[in-house]
């Protein structure tokens, strides 16, 4: 598998944990971050995948998928968005600003790795 760089965001660090752990077991090189700011301060070294959670204090994911989209390097990167939110209009709130996927929590192991190989191939 080509070398593949994956941020995951999430106040959480439970879950930062357990996304990391799994795609790492899968081969995957993997960077954290705490909230959108930090993410945006991370991916300034090359992303190829971003998974991100909706609701975080300070910068929150709707605004961090915008900004990432905004900017030149990051416009086509896929963003993945992992959050406990379902509702069908913060689900259109987030394709809206570029979202490219969406995972309710709690996630199986085998439904995130298969989605992010499907934006990854």
């Amino acid at each position: 598998m080509p070398y593949k760089r994956i941020l995951t965001v999430d106040d959480a660090k439970s879950v930062r944990g357990l996304v990391s752990r799994t795609l790492r077991q899968a081969g995957y090189d993997i960077a954290e971050a705490v909230d959108g700011a930090d993410a945006l301060e991370k991916t300034a070294d090359g992303i190829d995948l971003v998974i991100t959670d909706i609701n975080m204090p300070g910068m929150g994911g709707l605004e961090l998928i915008t900004r990432l989209r905004e900017r030149e390097d990051t416009r086509f990167t896929p963003i993945l968005v992992l959050t406990t939110e379902s509702q069908t209009d913060m689900r259109r709130q987030a394709v809206s600003a570029g979202a490219t996927g969406w995972i309710v929590k709690p996630f199986a192991p085998e439904v995130l790795l298969a989605l992010v190989r499907r934006f990854l191939c």
